[in-house]
């Protein structure tokens, strides 16, 4: 298969390219469901009290919209517009901006917490990115590129988030869907291989090498990456289940399970709760974590949700 046709399949089982999304099956309403209204068509806008909250972005990858609710409340306070397809994995750096990955654009795109202006655009070129990650360490920015123009998968390193990226590959991997980075500053990446079973990989902080590394958990689909203030985390999109790991060890020392979920693309974990979207249910949710179960809260009127990330506001 061409990487063309190849992209246009991975579109299409995400609900994108010609045609229609998949149907979407009702979800036993939770404990608070919050319906999210749209704007009235405008472009890009933030409401006045968007600064001086904490905010959780959400992506709608077959909307081309990334939209922006108070957190924990779950108030509509923006939209942002003017997209390519697709807007995929969210990140936020230090100074809580917040980073967009744009699938079919090669690019990511930097927003201040708040603003509804792009601050600066940084080049992907021939890479189809998906997920991004912010150095803790060093400032970093890691892009997992889902396959390239010319081949397979990679991912990204921006140094100081500018300039011209490093790009790093594994044999071992021909799709890469998340990456995330660790307290430390060593950054993972997981995906499928040729036979579209699950890989984990692991670029140690100074190393110019990515490694494949043996998980001792079976996963259906690889999901997103984040370190959770003790583990990290590793989601299976397709369980909607998030195993803590030790990282470079391998080895899954717990999980967590979000109920009433289908294919769990990103998920945030924000102090005793975990955010994640849940691209064919339609539906952003908060669960307890490591808890897991119901979802506390959960927010609807999405096409296909799919990156989300927690900025939160200057005190």
């Amino acid at each position: 298969m061409s990487n063309g046709l190849r992209f246009c399949a991975i579109a299409l089982a995400l609900g994108g390219c010609a045609g229609s999304p998949a149907q979407l099956a009702p979800v036993a309403a939770p404990a608070h469901r919050i319906e999210t209204p749209r704007d009235d068509g405008r472009g890009s806008w933030m409401s006045p009290e968007a600064k001086r909250s904490d905010l959780l972005y959400v992506s709608d990858y077959n909307a081309y919209e990334v939209y922006a609710y108070s957190y924990p409340r779950g108030k509509l306070e923006g939209t942002l517009r003017g997209f390519g397809p697709y807007p995929a994995g969210l990140c936020v750096d230090k100074k809580q901006n917040v980073w967009v990955s744009v699938l079919d654009g090669y690019e990511l795109i930097e927003y201040a917490h708040g603003g509804s202006s792009p601050l600066r655009t940084l080049s992907d070129a021939h890479e189809f990115p998906i997920g991004c990650s912010v150095d803790p360490t060093t400032g970093n920015l890691a892009v997992a590129n889902l396959v390239s123009s010319y081949g397979d998968g990679s991912v990204s390193v921006f140094a100081d988030a500018s300039g011209t990226a490093t790009t790093y590959s594994d044999s071992d991997i021909r799709e890469v869907w998340a990456c995330g980075y660790d307290n430390q500053g060593d950054l993972f990446v997981d995906g499928v291989n040729d036979s579209d079973l699950f890989e984990f990989a692991e670029l140690p902080k100074g190393s110019g090498t990515l490694t494949t590394i043996a998980l001792d958990q079976s996963i259906e689909w690889p999901g997103g990456i984040q370190w959770d203030g003790k583990y990290l985390a590793v989601g299976d999109a397709e369980a909607g289940v998030i195993y803590q790991t030790n990282g470079g060890g391998g080895h899954v020392v717990g999980s967590t399970t979000l109920d009433s979920t289908d294919y769990v693309r990103q998920f945030w974990k924000v102090g005793s709760h975990v955010v994640g979207a849940s691209f064919y249910t339609a539906t952003v949710g908060v669960w307890p974590y490591p808890a897991g179960g119901t979802a506390k809260k959960t927010l609807t009127n999405f096409q296909n949700p799919f990156g989300v990330t927690i900025s939160k506001a200057k005190r």
